[in-house]
């Protein structure tokens, strides 16, 4: 018996606005929405695409009435595919995220930012062609 990866749901006070802003970094697209909840993805889950293989996990934003408090414990990180890292924390920066501290120093080649509802993530090193 075996389970799979198929979603990483995320609290938050406004699934419209939290799935718009990860539509806009990873260009996902909305896949589903009920009252309180969002999900998107890269692709529209079946049961036979998820039975065959590992599939990438799509985000579910659910509303919940308490607010973030600490540090998340887990994150998403993120690779620029076409620019460099510079240029894509200030996209995001134009998107609505932050440039935060959480204690990771100014020596390292990330850069920790946080969404529009204070959700820590890393913007790591390009993955674009070098030119």
């Amino acid at each position: 018996m075996t389970s799979r990866f198929t979603e990483l749901t995320v609290d938050c006070h406004d699934p419209e606005r939290l799935a718009a802003f990860w539509c806009e970094v990873l260009d996902f697209k909305v896949i589903d929405r009920s009252e309180g909840k969002v999900e998107i993805g890269s692709w529209v889950p079946t049961v036979e695409d998820v039975r065959a293989r590992q599939m990438p996990p799509t985000l579910l934003f659910v509303q919940v009435p308490e607010g973030k408090t600490v540090k998340n414990r887990l994150h998403l990180d993120v690779s620029p595919i076409d620019g460099s890292t510079e240029d894509e924390v200030t996209r995001l920066l134009g998107l609505g995220a932050t440039k935060t501290d959480v204690g990771q120093g100014s020596d390292r080649n990330w850069v920790v930012m946080a969404d529009p509802e204070g959700n820590e993530f890393d913007v790591l090193r390009t993955l674009a062609p070098h030119t």
